[in-house]
């Protein structure tokens, strides 16, 4: 019949007050709803597009009901009285009109550095040097490069529960269910990077996250690879990367590291934050562990099974319209 739930309730509505044959026609009423002018919807977008903090309340975002109250209250300072009795249901429509959201946060991220533009094109000269690389060699033959994306992902805590996990029942309930109350055993840091040649993972898990540490894991990497071999590694500028110790460690062995540094407040530009964001949503997600030590021998586990088929990560995001001129 082309109608909907809500038709239907209101049509048993009427029947119920006024009987069948009232139900089936419409009831008198005032004439067509009055039409709200361009000017007033206007301005209930501006609201809409100002924070609630500004305009008096302790809210950060809008909810349709505050909407409403805020619009009702001061319509009138406007010269705006059509929206004195205005409803839910109309603002809805006039904020879906325009596709505004203030309910909702959406993520974006400032470009801080000045010269972005000349940084990124290194990072994006130093994939298409990956490609060419690959391209290159002939099959089963040793390159003798070493492309890494590296990153640190510290603060990983290890947590515990209180009571053992139930598994779904059919029937009962659909999902896992667990206490609500956990433990806190601390948290560990890793350090990892992705070698984009061949896809392997190279990893190590800490306590902390500090000069130290990320020169153990340059180390690690130096025993790695071998000695002809210079590794060009790709990383953000975190202060660890170019401190005091990691200076003196990289004087120790001239020639054997290339930095590569992402322009800062840019960590997207970084392939292995795909590899982090998905380790987050799979294997970090909801993770229960006895101990820290636990959770390192896990992460150890999963990074094991991820390189028994190594995946190899390529960047293509807008590579032809990226500053230099990079064209797939």
């Amino acid at each position: 019949m082309h109608t909907n739930r809500y038709k239907v309730i209101r049509i048993i509505k009427k029947a119920l007050a006024y009987g069948l044959e009232d139900a089936l026609k419409d009831l008198p009423r005032s004439g067509r709803p009055k039409e709200i002018p361009s000017e007033a919807r206007a301005w209930v977008i501006s609201i809409a597009c100002t924070k609630p903090k500004d305009l008096g309340y302790p809210h950060e975002l809008w909810t349709q009901r505050l909407l409403v109250e805020y619009i009702r209250i001061h319509c009138r300072e406007k010269g705006l009285e059509e929206l004195s009795n205005i409803s839910q249901g109309t603002i809805s429509k006039i904020l879906n009109a325009s596709k505004i959201k203030p309910h909702k946060i959406i993520s974006y991220i400032e470009q801080r550095d000045p010269d972005f533009d000349s940084k990124s094109a290194v990072v994006l000269h130093t994939y298409k040097q990956v490609e060419i690389i690959k391209d290159k060699a002939e099959p089963g033959e040793e390159v003798f490069s070493a492309i890494i994306s590296y990153d640190e992902k510290p603060g990983i805590m290890a947590l515990g529960t209180t009571a053992p996990d139930l598994p779904p029942k059919p029937g009962e309930y659909p999902a896992i269910a667990r206490d609500c109350e956990y433990v806190r055993h601390g948290t560990i840091s890793l350090l990892a990077g992705i070698d984009l040649l061949t896809g392997n993972i190279q990893h190590k898990v800490f306590d902390n996250h500090r000069s130290k540490e990320f020169v153990e894991f340059l180390k690690y990497l130096d025993d790695v690879y071998p000695s002809q071999i210079k590794i060009t590694i790709i990383l953000d500028n975190l202060r660890v990367h170019t401190s005091k110790e990691t200076t003196n460690y990289l004087a120790s062995v001239p020639n054997r590291f290339h930095f590569v540094f992402t322009p800062k407040h840019a960590s997207w530009l970084n392939i292995i934050e795909s590899l982090f964001s998905k380790m987050a949503r799979s294997m970090l997600r909801g993770i229960r562990v006895a101990s820290k030590d636990e959770l390192k021998s896990r992460i150890d586990e999963y990074f094991d099974y991820l390189n028994k088929k190594p995946t190899i990560l390529t960047w293509k995001y807008k590579m032809d319209e990226m500053p230099g001129g990079i064209s797939n």
